[in-house]
């Protein structure tokens, strides 16, 4: 079967989705649940008790409280009530912690911090699996044994007003609920008073025993506008009169009741310095917990006095030591202050449990081995056949995928009718039946329907096949070839070495966490050291011309078979290779004007320069998080007028390069669409505009929204058409480039929608190194289709990290996905926090696409660039499973592998979506009059 480059590169990517999708089920652990059917909670019988005596073990415990309200305030963090703003602003609260019956401590969240499984901890009393941040989107119901579940068991009436994320993990456990859309993070309001409205009937009822409440709005706010936002002081003053009104009420029945009340005011998690959550910060991860009730007067921890008389036992022990050496009574306290300190820790561990969890390595094996099929296409190691399949089919078929043809035969026919095929299904199978049988834990892939399994077999099946074949014919032809004399010397160029060494040494920086957790930098030298070799070639090229030493590396030349990237034969045609495109190189030199001829040679250094100004707006990663950066001093409430005059401008920018290439229409929809930007963003109060006077004026921005979407809308269907009518007029290569160029315009305005406005300063750099490059490097130099992917490639990534983005989960810009958005809708939600969070790589491989489409002459380019850009994006997922499988007992393991797993998992989806997007336009290419 004979495939385009791209289009066989678009279906290697497609089957890695697959296999990091099974890989990702059986990677993250389904923690071991406790039962909670009656059957295997229930105890033996107790024995008869003997003449005399009588036993009363088996009989329940009685009740300490009466009735149990639970606040929980969603992002609480610990200073928010034991710092200076809970002194500020939560007043009471300070004061029953100082001098009221409460007892505090400062909780602490275990990653990932977001709201579903940290509510699964609070009720269930374990650690949740890390795949629960996926779960966060969509809460499924709980099924474990927890407190709410035995509430209903020993006929206890539970009351729950707040996120309906209690409603989706506990449908069935509430006598009456009114759940609130927890994912609309524009709303701060509303989202409480639907809980607060409640209170006033509510605590006048005696029909209840157990009441929780879960305020969003303070999460909301931290999301929208951070911690040190003026809501956040207004919100917590908010919840101090709730809390006062819910404390005096519960004092005012206590009189009349037999027991007493508790009172809890605790969050899920805390509140990242961006205002994000997720991952394992101090900030992140430490909340509040305050336990209020009248009993706590009475009756102290014992543990904690255990530990105190430890303490004072201690102080004897060194008055004794400071008086006497040494003595017999001094060694006898010094072992009794040791037990009473042991004794001390033991009972106050007696509430902590292990969580044991297992992996689901058959799966993980299913995964990686469709993943590894896809990637090692070139590496032979017949010691390990099954997981060098489909990246071996990528590698092998490197030189045909790049020829100038770039059509590569795929052999489907021959395998599919082979023994090797049907032995390979037959061992598969059985493989499958012997642990799906034999294992006691539950499988991902065991659970799976047969024919979906068998799908899965039959595909690996294949590409084990197909491998087989490609080598055979690799291996012939090498022979064939071998019969020559070797060259006897070739030499790469630096620019080659550079993306080489950079690839490889990346891939390697992700068996350190300490390289994950700061991969920023990684990508920030690379770019930068990118930007100096364009600089060493601009000069060489332009002012040693031919007379510098010639470099050789690999290019694209015709020759037999559609081999590419083939080498010169001898050094007499590496040098002339080079020495050819020198002369090119001067040549297009020479033709551009004296002020053109500057900015070939300023350009490499003013992108430099550009790269480094962006550092500074974006403190990123875990070492520099902390610190202060110009995004911090542009959001903060004092430098709104800065803010918004930087947002002016940074938008009249984005409109300056991107409109030379619309069309008059597009133009017109572009300005519009951009001053609807500014208005969302005066809006919700971001920046300042002439006609707001206040804070009165601050909405949800949702008419303003949808205004913009309007016009990225309208642009991307302008863009769609002039491409469908590229393939029927006349026109259509000016048709295609033109509507290329608005598709990108469409992206670029809702990326400017979508980004915050300090922010916005990244995408006009972003478009403005993109103009520099297109113009002024790539087109003078004459670089090749594969170094051009590359670094497009390149600075995607390090425009990723620019925004402020890590391989941190609080890093992600949850309020992205709700603008223009009365309520939460889950796919919108999810695309647009998606797009926001890689706007910078798939703004650079749509202007891959713009830049081969009107600049190369050749026809097959944008296959090359697509199987490169795959390429390039697919061997760092492969190498970093196989890294994780074997880390996968490692201290960070959840706090720093997992993370970035997931984000991989994400990137190599959106580079699925790139690579049929590439697809997609180079058969509109190929179907043009």
């Amino acid at each position: 079967m004979r495939l385009g480059a791209g289009t066989f590169a678009a279906c290697c990517v497609a089957i890695e989705v697959l296999g990091v999708a099974i890989f990702l089920r059986g990677f993250f652990p389904a923690p071991v649940r406790s039962s909670s059917t009656t059957e295997h909670r229930a105890e033996s019988p107790a024995p008869e008790p003997s003449a005399g005596a009588s036993s009363n073990w088996t009989k329940l415990p009685p009740p300490l409280f009466g009735k149990v309200v639970i606040m929980l305030i969603d992002a609480l963090r610990d200073d928010f009530v034991f710092g200076s703003k809970g002194v500020k602003f939560m007043p009471y609260v300070t004061y029953l912690v100082e001098r009221g019956a409460s007892h505090s401590f400062v909780a602490e969240a275990k990653p990932p911090t977001v709201t579903m499984p940290r509510i699964k901890a609070l009720m269930t009393g374990s650690i949740p699996g890390f795949v629960d941040v996926i779960r966060n989107l969509n809460s499924p119901v709980l099924l474990e044994d927890n407190v709410l579940r035995q509430a209903k068991a020993a006929g206890k009436r539970v009351i729950f007003y707040g996120d309906e994320t209690w409603v989706k993990l506990f449908p069935k456990h509430f006598v009456e609920y009114d759940g609130t859309t927890s994912f609309f993070v524009s709303d701060y309001t509303e989202v409480d008073n639907n809980v607060t409205r409640h209170l006033e009937k509510v605590l006048k009822r005696e029909d209840w025993d157990l009441l929780i409440l879960h305020y969003l709005g303070l999460d909301h706010i931290g999301h929208l506008s951070g911690p040190n936002s003026p809501l956040i002081g207004q919100k917590l003053s908010e919840m101090d009169g709730v809390l006062m009104k819910i404390h005096m009420a519960l004092l005012s029945k206590e009189k009349e009741a037999l027991l007493p009340s508790l009172l809890v005011l605790c969050g899920d998690h805390g509140m990242s310095e961006t205002g994000s959550h997720g991952a394992s910060s101090t900030e992140e991860v430490n909340t509040a917990l305050v336990l209020i009730s009248s009993a706590f007067e009475r009756k102290p921890d014992p543990g904690f006095e255990q530990f105190k008389m430890s303490e004072r036992l201690h102080g004897n022990w060194i008055k004794r030591y400071l008086e006497e050496n040494s003595s017999e009574v001094l060694l006898n306290l010094g072992s009794k202050v040791l037990r009473q300190y042991l004794d001390a820790l033991q009972t106050l561990s007696l509430s902590l449990s292990r969580q044991v969890v297992q992996y689901d390595m058959y799966s993980m094996a299913v995964g990686a081995t469709l993943v590894l099929e896809v990637r090692l296409m070139g590496v032979g190691n017949g010691t390990k056949p099954l997981l060098f399949k489909v990246l071996a089919l990528l590698l092998l078929s490197i030189p045909k995928a790049l020829s100038p043809a770039a059509e590569l035969d795929v052999p489907l026919s021959s395998p599919l009718f082979s023994l090797l095929f049907y032995l390979t299904i037959l061992v598969l199978s059985a493989i499958h039946v012997v642990v799906c049988t034999s294992t006691e834990s539950t499988c991902y892939f065991c659970s799976m329907p047969w024919l979906a399994a068998g799908g899965a077999m039959l595909l690996m099946s294949a590409l084990l096949c197909a491998i087989v074949s490609a080598l055979t014919k690799t291996v012939v032809s090498a022979k064939r070839v071998g019969k020559n004399p070797a060259p006897p010397s070739v030499r790469w160029s630096e620019l080659d070495l550079l993306i080489l060494l950079g690839t490889m040494g990346h891939i390697l920086s992700l068996g350190a966490s300490s390289f994950i957790e700061e991969e920023h930098q990684t990508w920030y030298f690379l770019v930068s050291t990118l930007c100096l070799a364009l600089c060493q070639e601009v000069c060489r090229n332009h002012f040693l011309g031919s007379d510098g030493d010639p470099q050789c590396g690999l290019r694209e030349e015709p020759g037999p078979e559609g081999a590419m990237l083939t080498m010169q034969d001898g050094a007499e045609g590496c040098a002339a290779l080079e020495e050819d495109r020198t002369r090119a190189a001067a040549s297009a030199f020479e033709r551009l004007g004296s002020m053109e001829q500057r900015m070939v040679l300023a350009s490499p250094w003013a992108v430099l320069c550009c790269c480094r100004l962006l550092r500074a707006l974006n403190q990123t990663g875990v070492q520099g998080a902390h610190r202060p950066d110009l995004g911090h001093w542009l959001t903060s409430s004092d430098h709104k007028a800065a803010l918004s005059v930087l947002a002016a401008l940074s938008l009249l920018a984005v409109f300056l390069l991107v409109q030379r290439r619309c069309s008059p229409m597009s133009k017109v929809a572009l300005a519009l669409g951009l001053l609807g930007v500014y208005c969302y963003r005066a809006a919700i109060g971001n920046v300042m505009s002439p006609w707001q006077r206040g804070n009165s004026d601050i909405s949800k921005g949702i008419v303003e929204a949808r205004f913009v979407y309007v016009f990225v809308f309208g642009i991307l269907f302008t863009g769609t058409k002039d491409l469908l009518r590229s393939q029927v007029a006349a026109i259509a290569i000016k048709a295609r480039t033109v509507g290329l160029w608005e598709i990108y315009s469409g992206l670029v305005l809702l990326a400017a929608l979508l980004l915050r406005p300090h922010n916005l300063p990244v995408l006009v750099s972003s478009l403005l190194v993109q103009t520099l490059m297109a113009k002024f490097v790539w087109k003078p130099l004459n670089h090749g289709v594969a170094e051009v992917t590359v670094m497009h490639y390149w600075f995607g990534q390090a425009f990723f990290y620019f925004q402020g983005n890590s391989n941190n989960i609080a890093t992600v810009d949850v309020s992205a996905g709700f603008v223009g958005l009365e309520r939460y809708v889950e796919v919108p939600a999810v695309f647009l926090t998606a797009f926001a969070t890689y706007v910078g790589p798939v703004l650079w491989a749509s202007h891959l696409v713009n830049y081969l489409s009107s600049e190369s002459s050749s026809h097959s380019a944008l296959r090359h660039a697509c199987f490169c850009y795959a390429l390039i994006c697919s061997i760092p997922v492969s190498a970093y499973i196989i890294l994780v499988t074997s880390l996968r007992y490692h201290l960070f393991i959840w706090s720093v592998f997992s993370p970035k797993l997931l984000y991989e998992g994400m990137r190599l989806f959106v580079t699925a979506a790139i690579c049929v997007f590439f697809t997609a336009m180079d058969q509109t290419r190929l179907t043009k009059p």
